[in-house]
C-alpha cells in the first residue's frame, strides 16, 4: 500500500512546507500552517484530479510547447456574454469573458445565490447553463426561484458535491455557463481532507479552472468569507481566478454593493449597486441619488464628497460628529473610512489647521454603507469635522474632495473635471477643489473654488 503523503500549508499565502513550523517563512505569520494530505500518484502518472481536469500540463488551455512572438499574438476583442445586469456587467468590465473563472464572495445572506439564480435562469434562455448546487437541495432552488418569480425553463440544475461527477455532467452537457455554488462544499475522492479545508478548495478550484480554460466555459464560484470579511480558504485561490467580485451589505440595509477587487479583463475597484426587493436583486442606475437622501434640516458636520468608483464619480455624504472625551485617550472611530487615516488627519488639522482635537471623541460614518478607499475623501473629512467641532453647519450646495498631505497642501485626484461635472447634475453650486484639479471653465450654475493649503479651505467655508 503506498505511503500518503502530506505537507504544511499557510493559510495566508499558500507557501508549502515538509514539516510543520510556527511561522511563516513567506509571510511571517504565526501559527498559519495546516496539514494537508498529498493525493497518490497513479500507475501511468497523474492524480484523479488531473485526470477529472484533463491534466497539468495543459492548465490555461490547451498542451503547446511552441515559442511565439509577442507581437504576433492575435488582438481582436474576446466576445464577452452579457449578465443581464448593467450593474454586474460594469464590475467584470464589459460581461463574462468564455474561458473565464470568477470568483463571487460575500457574507451569508448579502445575496450571493439570489444574484447568481437570477443571472442563471435569465442567461438560459439564450445559453446554455449549468448550475451546480451543494449547498442547497433541488426542491429549494425552484422555491426560491418561484418566490422571485423567475423563468425556470431552460435552466439545467445538478445537485452533487464531487468535482469527478460534476466534470463529468459538464464534458456531457457542455454548457456555456457553470456555476457552482459553493466551491467550499466541493470535495476531490483523492483528496483525503475534508470538504472546505486547504488542499481540498485549491484541488477543486484547479480543476474546475482548468475545465473552464480547455473548454472556453464562463465558470462562476461562490466562495464564502471569513468574519474579518476576506475570502475563507488558501490564498492561492485569489490567484487561479481571472475576477474575484466580493458582494457586500448589512442585514439592516436593503442596499447591496459588489465590488471587484482583482479583474484581468477589466478595471479594479469598480462598484456595482443593487437593491434587494422582493423579488430578488435590482440594480440601482443612479448610486448617487441613492446615497444622497439627506434630511431637510441641516446638520453641523455633515457634507457631499465625490469618490471615484472604478470607472465613474459617486457622490457621498461623510457625517462627522466631536464631543468631550472622559476618557485619557479619546475615541477614533471611523465607519466606512480608514481609521488609521483619520488619526493622521486630525493630527494635519491640529498641526497646520490650529483645530485641537486631542480631548475630543470622534466618530466618523459615510452614509448608505459605501466603503471609501481613496485618499480624495481627506479634504471632506477635515472640513466635517470642523463643522461639527465649532457647531457650524455647512451650506447644503457644497460639495468638497481632496487630498491631504502631511504638510498641510492640498493635492490633486485623478478624473477632478469628471467629479465636478457629476456634482453640477445633482444640483450642487459650489466646490472646494484642489487647484490642480479646477477647470478653466466651470460648468454653469457652479462656483469652483480652487485651494493650495488647509489654511484655504478652511477660510473658504
Amino acid at each position: 500500500m503506498a505511503k500518503v503523503k502530506s505537507a504544511f500549508v499557510c493559510t495566508e499565502c499558500g507557501a508549502e512546507y515538509r514539516k510543520w513550523q510556527g511561522q511563516c517563512g513567506s509571510c511571517r505569520e504565526w501559527n498559519t500552517l495546516s496539514e494537508v494530505r498529498l493525493a497518490p500518484a497513479r500507475p501511468g502518472g497523474g492524480s484523479a484530479a488531473a485526470a477529472a481536469g484533463g491534466g497539468r500540463g495543459g492548465y490555461a488551455g490547451a498542451l503547446t510547447r511552441e515559442v511565439v512572438d509577442l507581437g504576433s499574438v492575435d488582438l481582436s476583442e474576446v466576445p464577452r456574454l452579457s449578465s443581464t445586469f448593467a450593474e454586474f456587467d460594469r464590475v467584470l468590465g464589459g460581461g463574462l469573458v468564455p474561458g473565464s473563472a470568477v470568483l463571487l464572495g460575500g457574507h451569508p445572506g448579502a445575496g450571493k445565490s439570489t444574484l447568481l439564480l437570477q443571472t442563471a435562469c435569465k442567461l438560459a434562455q439564450q445559453q446554455g447553463v449549468l448550475y451546480v448546487t451543494g449547498e442547497e437541495s433541488l426542491s429549494q432552488v425552484a422555491m426560491r426561484a418561484h418566490r422571485l418569480q423567475l423563468p425556470t425553463l431552460g435552466l439545467k440544475m445538478l445537485a452533487e458535491t464531487s468535482v469527478e461527477t460534476v466534470l463529468a455532467v459538464a464534458e456531457r452537457e457542455r454548457p456555456d455557463i457553470l456555476i457552482i455554488d459553493s466551491i467550499q462544499t466541493m470535495h476531490l475522492e483523492d483528496i483525503a481532507s475534508a470538504p472546505g479545508g486547504v488542499a481540498q478548495v485549491r484541488e477543486s478550484a484547479a480543476a474546475l479552472t482548468r475545465f473552464a480554460k480547455q473548454s472556453n466555459t464562463v465558470l462562476l464560484l461562490v466562495g464564502h468569507v471569513t468574519k474579518d470579511g476576506s475570502l475563507a480558504g488558501p490564498k492561492v485561490l485569489e490567484h487561479m481566478i481571472d475576477a474575484s467580485l466580493l458582494l457586500e451589505g448589512g442585514a439592516d440595509s436593503r442596499f447591496r454593493t459588489l465590488r471587484g477587487q482583482k479583474n484581468r479583463f477589466g478595471a479594479v475597484n469598480e462598484l456595482g449597486v443593487f437593491a434587494m426587493l422582493e423579488h430578488g436583486l435590482k440594480e440601482v442606475k443612479n448610486p448617487s441619488a441613492i446615497f444622497l437622501s439627506r434630511t431637510e434640516e441641516q446638520a453641523p458636520g455633515s457634507l457631499v464628497m465625490v469618490v471615484w468608483e472604478g470607472t465613474r464619480p459617486i457622490l457621498v455624504e461623510v457625517q462627522a460628529l466631536l464631543d468631550d472625551s472622559p476618557l485619557g485617550n479619546p475615541r477614533r472611530v471611523a465607519v466606512g473610512l480608514d481609521a488609521n487615516r483619520l488619526a493622521m488627519l486630525l493630527a494635519v488639522l491640529h498641526r497646520h489647521g490650529g483645530l485641537f482635537t486631542g480631548d475630543q471623541d470622534v466618530f466618523l460614518n459615510v452614509v448608505g454603507g459605501v466603503k471609501v478607499l481613496e485618499t480624495s475623501a481627506d479634504l471632506a473629512v477635515l472640513l466635517a469635522v470642523v463643522s461639527s467641532l465649532q457647531s457650524r453647519p455647512l451650506p447644503r450646495e457644497l460639495v468638497v474632495f481632496g487630498e491631504v498631505g502631511l504638510s498641510g497642501e492640498i493635492r490633486p485626484v485623478p478624473s477632478g473635471q469628471e467629479r465636478i461635472v457629476e456634482a453640477a447634475k445633482h444640483g450642487f453650486t459650489r466646490a472646494i477643489v484642489p487647484r490642480a484639479n479646477a477647470p478653466k471653465h466651470a460648468p454653469e450654475g457652479m462656483e469652483v473654488v480652487a485651494v493650495d493649503k488647509l489654511a484655504d479651505a478652511l477660510e473658504a467655508l
